[in-house]
């Protein structure tokens, strides 16, 4: 075969004239001028002009969409040489483009003819990436030109965890004298392969906005102005106050918050500095209140608190359930390689109260939408299950092989009962008993099938029994232990996994291993040189409520934002105001920080080294891009307030506190900076025994020996609905925002989404004199908020939805405390509530917007 002849030449030649005629060769004046594969092929191959002349396109006054806030589409400038048509089909699964006209006539079209913004697209850059031209272009590459180097990392949005080459030019002009001015998606990321969505694409610009605080401040309380001070002042301050606080309440009555925004290193010490240098095991994290069920229920059942396969494992799959999950806007990288291979005939169920896009969208349906009432998830596994166990459907010999057997037989008695029949659930579920079956017998019988869930299942009073019920029905199955198959969670932010991992919780140190093991312990304690307190310290929910009975006054708090993400409202603000000493390390001044007394500049992603952890257990590089604009990265931060409370801490760099958890972590004993950079990545476990890591769990046994199925008795929420509330609020997310929205806000997603509204069934409505784009005050047992209407048959009667990315919005005003019997994880999906029309905003919100104005106030100061 011959790839290079006169004959190939001509031809090429031919077809490179063909294209020029589409394309003025203005390449001096263009913003892709030296990083243009049409200028690079015409150079090769010395065509400087056509002989063909494209009479229906005139160059000069052809049209260019700005619509999209970060891309422009200039189609005097298009070859249509279907590149984006095909990475818009093939890559994303979204068919928002196609080719209108035919010949010399042919034009790249959005939707029906409509702008990109008006249309489907969904911002996620494919186009722009696989464009060969100029025609689809970044507008930041317009304005700024084009990048000098590139650094590889991890995207700091959710938990797949996506790599990104951040192509930076050095411009003195801006803060920290790098200019990102494009994030393209890395082929070689084994989480995406090159996918990327709009928020990991093109939402980076929150990292250098105007609101960022780059300098520490302090103050004695609240209502005081803000004290802008350096480092050792404000660290010093922060000890002082920490140190006359545990003289005067105790050593218990401290604590801190890890973030799962920040690296796997940084959460690392401030789980280290919270058990040495407080003294106590006061650590939480915000997977209290997304995903501790998953580990709690997988421990139990798997016996490891983690997924159990890569993201590329669904492509094997022949029936996918997912369930509580909305993949296309909440993990949208995902959802493309499952929307692939739905489109390659795998059959999908959906279990969800709404119907989210997955249930039916362009050339994806499910086989299957089970809309449950929200708070019945256990009653709707336990169905599944009871159909598969009465049909004899079960896969035995796995069962024979792999699982207890006396546990099983005690479960399959359970699970027999009539009351878990899905014609006895029915009436609780909502679900019509048929249909369920129908479903079932798919899953049973599906050669391959996978269960992927998210916070509809973890957010409940019974979340932990929840998940110990999906992995019942995998194992009952055999979909464990191979391609294809499995129990994923589908992790929210970029590094809830990673945050469990380091020892976030109260009850446990790195690795999952309790604080009660004498043996492990001892070897925490050697390592550290101090003693650790062998009993489980206080969950958020605990501290909170110290807080305000007068017994805990100190809280160091990394980048989370409790005042928002966190439900009841009103009681968290409460507890906040009630403490001595609230230290904020953060980016922005966020909800929270608004309560603090001590103010720690925090770092983006692109301003450290580290690594963070995502949903498939894989641990990723995040590499420093520029220099931290408040001076110090969260680890080191972290690192001068320890050394300040007189625990000495010593590291240069991230790498050595990797090397650290590595030495005190089996599961991370094979893990380096060194070996991350080799391979890219590394799935723990990853040790003498998997030095390669671990792509799928429980390939020959469970973890914990033999699998144990957990008897997972319906026990109704105490959230129900009655005259005075009616209706069932339950929340999620959507595509353009990110959970609390405080980076998303900050960038142009906004355009998309510029306030969370209230999804209303027509009939629920009608009955109330509801309007689409009416105001609705929103009423629980908890509290009030308003929000605007939107009228929509996405949720079924009876049933309202809302997000709740925008702070203004108050959407865990009416949030209640009832959570998770096991972890305590706040049952935010199931809230009892009535609403009405109004023309006002709530008491809550006005004290909201009072408090914000106050506290901007005393934000605004000059420079020392």
């Amino acid at each position: 075969m011959r790839t290079q002849t006169d004959k190939l030449t001509k031809l090429r030649r031919n077809v490179l004239e063909l294209y020029v005629s589409d394309h003025p060769l203005d390449c001096g004046n263009c913003a892709a001028n030296g990083n243009c594969q049409l200028q690079d092929l015409t150079l090769e191959y010395a065509v400087t002009d056509s002989r063909y002349t494209n009479t229906a396109k005139n160059h000069s006054t052809a049209a260019i969409d700005d619509s999209n806030p970060y891309f422009s589409f200039d189609s005097s400038q298009c070859i249509v040489c279907s590149r984006c048509v095909r990475a818009c089909e093939e890559v994303q699964g979204t068919f928002a483009l196609t080719i209108d006209g035919r010949g010399f006539d042919s034009v790249v079209a959005a939707g029906q003819a409509q702008s990109f913004m008006a249309s489907d697209c969904v911002s996620c850059g494919a186009c722009v990436q696989a464009c060969p031209t100029v025609a689809l272009t970044e507008k930041s590459i317009i304005e700024s030109g084009q990048p000098e180097h590139s650094v590889v990392t991890t995207c700091a949005y959710c938990g797949v965890g996506c790599a990104f080459k951040a192509e930076v030019k050095n411009n003195s002009a801006v803060a920290g004298g790098v200019e990102v001015v494009r994030m393209e998606p890395y082929k070689g990321g084994a989480a995406n392969e090159g996918h990327s969505c709009v928020k990991g694409r093109f939402a980076y610009g929150y990292a250098t906005h105007k609101d960022r605080i780059t300098t520490p401040m302090i103050r004695d309380s609240i209502d005081q102005p803000w004290q802008l001070v350096s480092w050792d002042e404000a660290v010093t301050f922060a000890a002082n106050k920490i140190k006359s606080i545990q003289r005067q309440y105790g050593k218990d009555s401290v604590g801190g918050i890890t973030s799962s925004r920040c690296t796997n290193e940084e959460t690392y010490l401030v789980q280290k500095l919270v058990r040495a240098a407080f003294g106590n095991n006061n650590v939480d994290t915000c997977a209290r209140v997304c995903h501790s069920p998953t580990g709690y229920g997988l421990k139990t059942t798997l016996g490891e608190s983690a997924g159990t396969q890569t993201f590329a494992s669904v492509e094997k799959a022949d029936v996918i359930l997912v369930i509580g999950a909305n993949p296309t806007d909440a993990h949208p990288v995902f959802a493309s390689r499952l929307k692939k291979r739905l489109r390659e005939g795998a059959r999908l169920i959906v279990a969800d109260p709404r119907r989210i896009d997955l249930v039916k969208s362009p050339h994806v349906s499910a086989a299957y939408h089970l809309p449950l009432l929200p708070g019945t998830n256990v009653a709707f596994i336990n169905s599944m299950a009871h159909v598969i166990v009465t049909e004899n459907l079960a896969a035995d010999a796995f069962i024979d092989e792999r699982c207890d057997q006396q546990a099983f037989d005690k479960w399959q008695q359970f699970i027999r009962q009539t009351k878990n029949s899905p014609e006895a659930m029915a009436a609780i579920t909502g679900i019509p008993a048929e249909q369920l079956r129908q479903a079932a017998r798919l899953y049973a019988k599906g050669d391959n099938a996978a269960i992927y869930y998210g916070l509809g299942v973890t957010e409940h009073s019974q979340g932990s029994s929840m998940v110990m019920g999906i992995a019942n029905l995998a194992m009952l199955t055999g979909n464990i232990g191979r391609e294809g198959v499995g129990v994923n969670p589908l992790r929210g932010q970029n590094n809830v996994q990673g945050s469990c991992d380091m020892g976030s919780f109260p009850h446990e140190l790195p690795g999952y291993r309790h604080v009660a093991d004498d043996a492990v312990r001892t070897q925490f304690e050697k390592v550290w040189g101090v003693s650790i307190d062998n009993e489980p310290g206080l969950r958020i929910p605990n501290m909170l409520d110290a807080a305000i009975s007068g017994s805990y006054k100190g809280l160091y708090c990394q980048g989370e934002d409790i005042a928002q993400s966190d439900p009841n409202t009103q009681h968290v603000e409460q507890a906040l105001r009630s403490l001595e000493c609230l230290i904020v390390q953060d980016i922005f001044i966020n909800e929270t920080a608004k309560f603090a007394h001590v103010f720690l500049p925090g770092a983006s992603f692109l301003e450290k080294d580290g690594t963070f952890t995502n949903a498939e257990r894989r641990i990723s590089p995040v590499r420093k891009v520029m220099e931290p604009l408040g001076g110090k990265a969260d680890w080191e931060g972290t690192v001068a307030l320890s050394n300040a409370l007189g625990y000495a801490m010593n590291y240069s760099h991230p790498s050595e506190i990797m090397d650290e958890i590595a030495s005190l972590t089996p599961t991370f004993s094979g893990v380096s900076y060194k070996r991350i950079d080799e391979q890219g990545s590394l799935q723990w476990p990853c040790n003498d025994q998997t030095p390669q890591g671990t792509p799928i769990m429980h390939v020959d046994e469970f973890v914990r020996g033999k699998g144990y199925f957990a008897i997972t008795e319906y026990v109704a929420t105490n959230e129900k609905v009655t005259k005075r509330f009616p209706l069932l609020l339950t929340t999620g997310r959507i595509l353009s925002q990110y959970n609390v929205g405080a980076q998303t806000r900050r960038t142009a997603n906004s355009d998309w989404h510029s306030q969370d509204v209230l999804e209303v069934h027509p009939h629920d409505a009608e009955d109330r004199g509801i309007l689409n784009g009416d105001r609705v005050s929103v009423v629980s047992r908890a509290g009030e908020t308003v929000l605007t209407a939107l009228l929509t048959d996405r949720v079924q009667p009876g049933v309202i939805y809302t997000t709740f990315h925008h702070p203004e919005t108050g959407a865990n005003v009416i949030t209640t405390d009832n959570s998770d019997w096991a972890t305590n994880c706040p049952e935010y999906k199931v809230t009892a509530v009535d609403i009405k029309k109004v023309t006002g905003i709530s008491r809550w919100q006005t004290q909201h917007e009072q408090f914000n104005t106050q506290q901007n106030k005393l934000l605004t100061q000059p420079e020392p």
